[in-house]
């Protein structure tokens, strides 16, 4: 793990950003390129859906909007950023020739320009809010009517969440507070955190880095205060339905309109875009952006590609694939993504320090827990999320209504502190400024755990990190016991599902037998007739298709839909049943829920020769949240992307892991030496003791 020391802010920032490209130039390049829109030059055809969507929403341009505004404004902040990306140009080559999948690839790495790192994190959390889930709302509404608008709105688990709880000095063995947690993530190899220390004359910080963004955004620990945060599942980005005419200008260019407000037409920025695809053709690609922001879903066969197309007479087809779509998101509107905050954080002496720092952030919107040495503790929302009507976080709403329009930004809430706090990606302080939240099992488990002591220590910590319990199998189990006429093998497998544990350890075959419960039953559902306009391929950029499945969508809102009044006519109970006459019959061996909740790591170019990974306990709705697809498939692409517990008493008392390991290049030894520790939620000793650290100049 790097600790970094150097004699000023920006040669620390400096060396931050070269050790990170000598470590990670693979993945820095991967993540540069993904945020410009260009990693099919190397990554081959199936990138295109990713580069075509990365262009038409302007992510790299918004980044260098951003640093533009930023270098006037906050030339402090910009001088910082720019001496990190000074130093991953001067580590990249090293880095580089560290890592064959640059060979093997036909990757040349190159120079980065100072709005890179802006771009990585627009490009990262772009998706964090959901907004595709919009467009899964509208295709319900237009299948079920728009009573069911929200029928799936089961507070199911989204791309990105966390676990986070702060427990005060008065039930610590120390007297400090404690602060503990995990971000859930797509798993990557590498992984999507670096642990890091940075020190300087001004501070001596250690914490998880988004590798390619200087500093620790997200999770740190100065020694006297420390701060982390989880997905606050606000909603602060919206779609807009486009009326487009086009027509020709002068020398006979295209020109094209929007309808905008009050029946006007305005004209909307148009250019083309050429991806280029190893081993395959180029792709062209039409950039649009209206006054509301980048046109990211073109309709096909869109009535408003003829001039003067009246907006009353704009259809919209049953799966919505009909709509021109533009998205509007705040750092596109406020050119600033709150990177100010990023160098405060790392001076940051006490919890007002950190709140200071955190009113200027943007993106995503978090929930942040904070506590320092002399007793300060903090509670509260930190992002920017506009005030509009109700309408637009549900589902896209026309562009050419005023109603629809921005109204400034809503004040970010905090709450007082009282026993411990608790943050689950739940409904709770953040409630006021989402709609889809996770379900309370995870909060109110952590929440029973902590209220089991009032002595708790760092190394006990690891205890809550790894429960089990699946609360969420409760609704299905509850149904068990009406069944009537069962088969003999059916009535076995009731009495040994109402007699587990409702524990997903990794040893368990209970756990096993009962995701395959599960499953059956899922499936059954998505095929009922009652879904069967929710149940074809979806329409539109396949980026979004993610959330526009029907199994996943009922695989995760399973809990939900055993108990909702929105669709009489789905017969839950006569499903079940035949779920556990099908998985009696089924007979299968016994088999340890590890052994078919493996892991499967996202990678962007397979390593041949890697070896298995390790199977886990713990499931989507446990505080171990390892995540699979009921219904799809037991396993697991989403779970702890790190584990972290602060102790404030003393800082060297504090624990991490993550899931593979501090060098980001594969098969050397510090690639993968966490991952056995990281699968058991076993933690290791963070290290203060410079005298313990072998010294090495860059």
């Amino acid at each position: 793990m790097p600790h970094l020391r150097a004699s000023d802010e920006l040669g620390l920032a400096h060396a931050q950003g070269r050790v990170t490209a000598f470590d990670r130039a693979w993945q820095l390049e991967v993540e540069r390129h993904r945020a410009d829109g260009s990693s099919a030059s190397f990554l081959g055809p199936d990138s295109v859906v990713w580069d075509r969507f990365a262009r038409q929403s302007r992510l790299a341009d918004t980044a260098r909007l951003c640093y533009g505004a930023m270098e006037a404004d906050d030339p402090a902040t910009a001088a910082w950023v720019r001496a990190y990306v000074d130093g991953v140009n001067a580590g990249l080559a090293a880095g580089a020739a560290r890592d064959e999948r640059f060979a093997r690839t036909g990757l040349a790495p190159s120079p980065w320009e100072p709005w890179v790192p802006l771009a990585i994190w627009i490009a990262t959390h772009i998706l964090f809010a959901g907004f595709p889930t919009k467009l899964w709302r509208e295709r319900v509404a237009r299948a079920l009517g728009d009573e069911t608008l929200t029928l799936f709105a089961t507070d199911g688990p989204r791309i990105a969440g966390s676990n986070g709880w702060m427990v005060p000095g008065d039930r610590t063995t120390t007297g400090a507070a404690i602060i503990a947690g995990d971000p859930h993530r797509f798993i990557e190899d590498p992984g999507v955190y670096q642990q890091i220390r940075l020190a300087c004359p001004d501070y001596d910080v250690l914490g998880l880095a988004v590798p390619g963004v200087p500093g620790l955004a997200h999770f740190g620990h100065t020694g006297s205060a420390a701060w982390a945060i989880t997905n606050a599942m606000s909603d602060y980005q919206d779609l807009y339905v486009e009326q487009l005419r086009r027509g020709e200008g002068e020398g006979g260019a295209a020109v094209v309109e929007a309808l905008g407000p009050d029946g006007v037409w305005e004209p909307v920025a148009r250019h083309t875009e050429t991806i280029t695809v190893a081993g395959g053709d180029d792709v062209e690609v039409e950039v649009l952006e209206t006054a509301r922001g980048p046109v990211i879903v073109h309709a096909d066969g869109d009535p408003g590609a003829q001039p003067g197309t009246d907006a009353s007479a704009y259809p919209a087809g049953a799966d919505g694939s009909t709509q021109t779509l533009s998205l509007r998101y705040p750092p596109r509107v406020r050119r600033d993504l709150g990177f100010a905050a990023l160098p405060a954080l790392l001076r940051a002496r006490t919890v007002a320090d950190i709140d200071r720092a955190l009113d200027g952030w943007a993106e995503p919107v978090n929930v942040v827990h904070a506590a320092d040495t002399e007793g300060g503790l903090l509670h509260r929302v930190a992002g920017a999320v506009p005030l509009r009507h109700p309408a637009n976080r549900l589902r896209p709403v026309p562009a050419w209504d005023p109603e629809h329009a921005w109204q400034g930004w809503a004040p970010t809430p905090a709450e007082p502190v009282q026993g411990f706090a608790v943050m689950a990606n739940a409904r709770g302080i953040a409630s006021p400024l989402g709609v889809e939240f996770a379900p309370p099992h995870r909060a109110d488990r952590i929440r029973e755990l902590l209220s089991g002591s009032a002595d708790w220590s760092p190394k006990a910590m690891a205890d809550v990190h790894r429960d089990t319990y699946l609360a969420s199998a409760e609704p299905l189990l509850a149904l068990l016991p009406g069944f009537e006429e069962l088969t003999p093998a059916a009535r076995e497998l009731r009495t040994r599902l109402l007699a587990w544990d409702r524990r997903m350890e990794a040893e368990s075959t209970d756990a096993t037998v009962f995701a395959a419960f599960r499953t059956a039953t899922v499936r059954r559902f998505a095929a009922d007739p009652v879904f069967a306009d929710l149940a074809g391929a979806p329409a539109g950029p396949a980026v979004f298709h993610p959330w526009l499945y029907l199994l996943p969508k009922i695989g995760y809102a399973l809990e939900g839909l055993l108990t909702t009044s929105l669709v009489p006519e789905l017969d839950r109970a006569a499903h079940v049943r035949a779920a556990l006459e099908e998985t009696a019959a089924a007979a299968t061996p016994d088999t340890p829920w590890s052994q078919v909740h493996r892991l499967t790591p996202w990678q962007a170019v397979p390593d041949p020769d890697a070896p298995e990974w390790p199977g886990l306990g713990g499931d989507h709705d446990c505080v171990n949240a390892t995540s699979s697809v009921p219904g799809f498939t037991d396993l697991t692409a989403r779970a702890s992307a790190a584990r972290y517990v602060w102790d404030l008493a003393h800082r060297e008392d504090s624990l991490w892991a993550v899931p593979l390991g501090a060098d980001g290049v594969t098969g050397t030894p510090h690639h993968r030496d966490q991952l056995l520790l990281w699968a058991r939620c076993e933690l290791v000793p963070v290290v203060t003791d410079w005298a313990r650290l072998t010294k090495e100049s860059i």
